[in-house]
């Protein structure tokens, strides 16, 4: 069983990728021993695992990154009985189908989207809201101005995974739902993506 302390480990690796015992320890304002402590405990659990990486000249580094079960622990919220509904859908259905569902849903979230995002004016407002939308609904969303006018989306999970895995056409659904409801000015492109074995899905926004 993991404790409070210990699961502010598992989301910091969840949210910020490998860290050494010092970089956790200083973000969680405790001793590097300390950090070390529960790095080595949550390994031993079976939740986290070390790489070696050499900088320079000095000694390598040890990072700790979350394994499978690690990652396990942020549930997906789509069930068992939701994905053998999908794969029921395509059999019955076919391509054309899911296709049908997925655009229905895709139709549905951005009447949400640009509802929240109406009052929003200019891209970096759309932008950081669009970023709170997402981490309401689980994806722990994060956004930064790498330069003016550009912005950065970052989503350290990804909910429907199980469903994106079978169907990727969620994907290209919800890419298309960040172009629109950012507006004909902005360009949207996925730079990073949990399906292809990135750490999070990551997108850059920019004017166009």
């Amino acid at each position: 069983m993991v404790n409070a302390s210990e699961q502010k480990f598992c989301h910091l690796l969840k949210s910020r990728g490998p860290q050494t015992a010092s970089q956790a320890g200083a973000v969680l304002s405790i001793t590097m021993a300390g950090a070390q402590q529960n790095l080595v405990k949550l390994a031993v659990a079976g939740l986290f695992e070390a790489e070696e990486r050499k900088h320079g000249r000095g000694r390598p580094q040890r990072y700790w990154r979350l394994t499978d079960s690690g990652h396990g622990r942020f549930p997906d919220r789509h069930s068992d009985l939701t994905l053998e509904l999908l794969q029921a859908t395509g059999a019955v259905f076919g391509d054309d189908g899911m296709e049908r569902l997925i655009r229905h849903r895709e139709t549905a979230t951005l009447a949400v989207y640009c509802d929240a995002l109406n009052s929003c004016r200019g891209l970096k407002a759309r932008a950081k809201a669009l970023a709170e939308l997402r981490a309401r609904e689980g994806y722990m969303a994060e956004w930064s101005e790498t330069k003016p006018g550009k912005y950065l989306l970052m989503e350290n999970h990804y909910p429907i995974c199980a469903a994106a895995s079978l169907y990727q056409g969620f994907c290209r659904s919800e890419l298309e739902i960040f172009q629109d409801v950012l507006g004909p000015g902005a360009r949207v492109e996925r730079t990073d993506h949990i399906l292809a074995g990135a750490r999070r899905c990551a997108y850059r926004i920019s004017r166009n």
